[in-house]
């Protein structure tokens, strides 16, 4: 038990170091664009938008799987930072609204599921039911963790536990889709469902945890 927590808590703390140092990059890097009138919004409209095109484009491997994956992969990497930059522009122009973070947080699930579900019918296309059942639970999973954060945060709890955030999801499904045509997707898909499913259940029980503390 000892050596599983202090694995967990490197985990974390690795967690933590990337993700510091991913938003202290943001936002150094929007400094000249907040001087600009490009708002926040467009940035996150401008995002899922990419996300949208490149599940439109990976959808059609089929035609030639190197230039679709690839492409899909760079579209959906260059909308996902899109999505990490609208917040970091938001705070740097002091341009933070309730709106804007909904919006952003809505965004977010719509990009990614839309992805998940052309890799779904990807896996449908070539008669891989394991990896299609992977993939639905992949999308059950990561909104999961949104939601179990979202509502953990509402009844004022910390809810951000866990290895299995956006910011993991999106680096498994790139890889997954680069090496693609080597096979490797599915096994992207399983180990996004697993880390996924492991954070649900990790948050749900530091939510107890905290409630129980209360008391």
């Amino acid at each position: 038990m000892g050596e599983d927590m202090r694995e967990t808590a490197v985990l974390e703390r690795l967690k933590q170091g990337y993700t510091t140092g991913a938003r202290t990059l943001a936002s150094r890097s929007i400094v000249g664009l907040a001087r600009t009138r490009i708002t926040p919004n467009a940035l996150t409209t401008a995002g899922v938008s990419l996300c949208l095109a490149a599940a439109v484009l990976v959808y059609f491997e089929n035609r030639d799987e190197l230039l679709f994956y690839w492409l899909g992969a760079f579209v959906f990497v260059v909308g996902s930072i899109l999505d990490v930059l609208d917040g970091a522009l938001a705070r740097a122009g002091g341009k933070t609204t309730p709106f804007g973070s909904f919006l952003d947080s809505t965004t977010d699930r719509v990009g990614e599921g839309a992805m998940l579900g052309a890799i779904a019918l990807i896996f449908s296309r070539h008669g891989n039911e394991v990896a299609l059942g992977a993939a639905v639970a992949a999308i059950a999973g990561s909104f999961l963790v949104s939601y179990t954060r979202a509502k953990a945060e509402a009844l004022g709890l910390r809810g951000d536990v866990g290895f299995g955030s956006r910011a993991e999801r999106v680096v498994a499904i790139t890889a997954g889709l680069v090496l693609a045509p080597w096979g490797v997707l599915p096994w992207a898909i399983y180990l996004l469902t697993a880390t996924a499913w492991l954070t649900v259940l990790q948050r749900i029980l530091f939510v107890r945890k905290q409630l129980a503390e209360r008391k």
